[in-house]
């Protein structure tokens, strides 16, 4: 088993843990640190104020599908791609609650959430191996995103002509999950891809956190997976419980199309951090309209990445077609998975989500917001800031001690260099299909400057860093001892 190195070096409490646990050859749970909302309500951090990075990986079916070996396999291949969150459902969507996991057992009595199908004695029950994958993604320093239910067991009819839940069985659940991974490393995430339609549903969210919060006495976070195209933001932004908005910006391929709205949620008062959980996935039907538009391919899951973390993002989640429903042969296929599960996981662009999360790291993290201002419109606006999927978007520090530019295409782009406050600024081209990042030069903080990408390729995307010289910053994207 290989230790996550990222994790190792970002917070010395979790190394000392993980090494414990690897020394001893186990999946003991690392302790690893609590998480909360930063001081100015737009990042998490840790207990300790440490900046936290939400990298995750949308694995809906992961409790219900793979086996204790084949979860190894999966998590350790996340860790090692520096992932974060690992996004998972107690009750899973493809008929997790009449179809038994590998091991033959049901999460519910009777389909009774009030009820969960409990056993006494280790490893003989479902959410004895729900506890194992858990202890086992902790143990590589990954929290779980855990949801408790799919959305479709709330929302749509499934006993006697009815949904599962209802107000006092999910306040009932809830408490007895936040009792039972209480001491784990999760963020709670509640919903589950489905739209809150009348007061009714609404009141079983807000039933199930509420038990969630009794049972766990509030030491997790707690947030809410919308529809595509939606948000958090439209039925709860204001509720206490909800401590940040997440959205579902879609498996569209184009700015305009959904990624826009992460600024929209920044934007909103209160003030609460936001996340994209669900943009498209990797070989995934674009727009759902595989015979019109194919298969989405790694530039199409790179540019949300950058679009969101730009725009006001505080981190990103991924997904990859096969691996959200872990399917291979023998398995019914949900619109059309290229390949197994288990290749799945090594496709271009799940390897190339950490070089987004070493470049946000590399610079001063709690200080940056969203400003395209940074990048001076074109004579034809939609070449620069562009459209579509051409949408060149800014970021910057409020010190003015760093900017950058997404460059979705190899296209010349004017920038402000005054953006920088020092007198001279140093330039880098950042390149996010490998990390590597190349000084190009010095520059006066005065007027606007053109800028190149070195390549002129239409999928071959670049970042522009712009840095104070004077703060002599590392290279973008170099991680931290």
């Amino acid at each position: 088993m290989k230790m996550n190195t990222w994790h190792s070096v970002r917070h010395p409490r979790m190394t000392f843990l993980l090494v414990v646990v690897l020394i001893a050859g186990g999946t003991a749970c690392a302790d690893l640190p609590r998480l909360k909302v930063s001081e100015n309500q737009r990042f998490l951090v840790y207990a300790d104020g440490t900046p936290f990075f939400y990298l995750g990986d949308t694995a809906w079916e992961l409790f219900h599908r793979l086996n204790r070996e084949e979860a190894d396999r999966y998590l350790e291949n996340r860790a090692q791609k520096g992932y974060t969150v690992i996004q998972a459902v107690a009750l899973a969507e493809v008929d997790g609650h009449k179809d038994p996991n590998p091991y033959g057992h049901l999460p519910l009595i009777d389909l009774d959430p009030a009820r969960p199908a409990v056993q006494e004695g280790p490893n003989n029950d479902y959410w004895d191996h729900v506890d194992y994958i858990v202890d086992k993604a902790n143990s590589l320093g990954l929290y779980l995103g855990f949801l408790p239910t799919w959305g479709r067991y709330w929302h749509d009819k499934v006993k006697d002509d009815k949904p599962l839940f209802t107000v006092q069985n999910a306040e009932t659940y809830g408490a007895w999950l936040g009792r039972r991974y209480r001491d784990k490393g999760l963020i709670w995430i509640l919903g589950g891809d489905r739209v809150v339609e009348n007061e009714e549903q609404k009141e079983i969210i807000r039933a199930m956190a509420r038990g969630i919060r009794k049972g766990d006495g509030g030491a997790h976070l707690q947030t809410f997976h919308p529809r595509g195209g939606r948000g958090s933001a439209q039925d709860f932004h204001e509720d206490a419980w909800l401590d940040f908005n997440m959205r579902q910006n879609g498996h569209n391929v184009k700015f305009n199309e959904g990624f826009q709205n992460t600024r929209v949620d920044y934007d909103r008062t209160p003030i609460k951090p936001v996340l994209d959980g669900e943009p498209i996935y990797e070989d995934h039907p674009v727009s759902f309209r595989a015979k019109d538009l194919g298969h989405s391919i790694a530039s199409d899951v790179r540019r949300p990445l950058y679009w969101n973390l730009f725009t006001g993002a505080f981190g990103h989640t991924y997904g990859h077609h096969s691996v959200w429903q872990m399917w291979q042969p023998g398995r019914n296929p949900i619109n059309g998975p290229l390949m197994p599960w288990f290749e799945a996981i090594d496709q271009p662009g799940a390897g190339q989500m950490q070089y987004g999360r070493w470049l946000i790291e590399s610079r001063p993290f709690l200080s940056r917001v969203p400003d395209d201002s940074i990048i001076v419109t074109d004579r034809v606006p939609t070449s620069v800031p562009g459209a579509g999927r051409y949408r060149f978007v800014g970021t910057r520090d409020t010190d003015g001690s760093y900017a950058m530019v997404y460059a979705p295409v190899g296209r010349a782009f004017q920038v402000r260099m005054d953006v920088i406050k020092g007198p001279k600024v140093k330039a880098w081209w950042y390149n996010p299909r490998n990390g590597q990042a190349t000084a190009i030069g010095e520059f006066a903080n005065t007027g606007a400057r053109e800028f190149l990408p070195p390549d002129k390729g239409e999928m071959l995307d670049w970042v522009l860093v712009l840095d104070d010289a004077a703060k002599k910053y590392p290279a973008p994207g170099a991680r931290k001892k």
